[in-house]
């Protein structure tokens, strides 16, 4: 059976002259439009479709691929505001509304936001929401520490940023743990440190095995290092925007952090630069 808003593999059931029809099951045939059609498709083939809804309440299949399903949190760019609400870019050509009435702030046009999508009860419409807390999963999270997962950074807070956690989970890098620049609506591997008796996730960016044998931004030098093949040329004079271009951190925490890579002889510094030992 196809589902709306999901992308669904469904048989070509006839061919129209305005496109074709496909099984949609207890949705009954599904019109895909002629402009999706290609000369090799035929009754009987299966083909990879998005099921949506048209302006006049009707099934439709598109080869579209959207950027985001029903059920997915995502970040997506606002295309136009009218007074219905703000129209998104979520791959199709038929944009994904958020009503007035599911924006936390005002949206605006050009910009991009993490909003959740799903089907709304009263419409029966493919709709999106800015109001991201309801749609969390209530199950207590079974990561243990040190788990790798997939994480959408959401928004920045006083202790750092809350991240989406396996499309499904709500986290918190904390800021004494970001060690490069990251911004809302970016996908990162991350790793849990700790899930709380509340169900509450402490995340990583970094590798908890890792962090345990170098820590913080050491870590993230040590491995500028070996990327580099060996010898990065900063040093005390290195100006401090450059250091934070490079790194995401102060001259100072870069400053310790080479120190405390010094006294563990895992890199040698001279005028030049910085460079791994053999220990390293």
């Amino acid at each position: 059976m196809a589902e709306l808003g999901k992308v669904n593999q469904m048989n070509i059931v006839k061919k129209v002259n305005f496109g074709l029809y496909l099984d949609g099951g207890e949705m009954g045939e599904i019109l895909m439009p002629k402009r999706y059609v290609t000369k090799d498709m035929k009754p009987g083939d299966s083909v990879e479709v998005m099921v949506y809804l048209d302006g006049e309440e009707r099934y439709v299949a598109t080869t579209e691929k959207p950027k985001a399903v029903v059920g997915d949190f995502a970040s997506l760019r606002v295309n136009k505001v009218e007074k219905s609400g703000a129209f998104l870019d979520w791959g199709l050509s038929k944009e994904l509304m958020v009503p007035f009435s599911e924006q936390k702030v005002k949206m605006e046009e050009g910009r991009s936001y993490i909003v959740y999508v799903y089907i709304d009860r009263i419409t029966g419409r493919i709709t999106a929401s800015m109001k991201l807390e309801r749609f969390f999963s209530k199950e207590k999270p079974q990561y243990q520490a040190g788990d790798e997962v997939d994480l959408l950074i959401w928004t920045p807070t006083d202790l750092g940023y809350k991240a989406i956690i396996d499309n499904k989970y709500l986290g918190v890098v904390y800021k004494n743990e970001i060690f490069k620049k990251i911004n809302s609506g970016n996908k990162l591997r991350g790793f849990v440190k700790k899930v709380r008796d509340d169900g509450k996730i402490d995340l990583s960016l970094e590798s908890m095995g890792y962090k345990k044998k170098i820590g913080g931004i050491a870590g993230v030098v040590l491995e500028k290092l070996k990327t580099a093949g060996g010898f990065l040329p900063y040093h005390d004079k290195t100006d401090p925007d450059v250091i934070y271009s490079i790194f995401g951190v102060s001259k100072k925490t870069f400053k310790q952090a080479v120190g405390n890579l010094y006294k563990l002889r895992l890199i040698e510094m001279d005028q030049k630069g910085i460079k791994l030992t053999e220990k390293a």
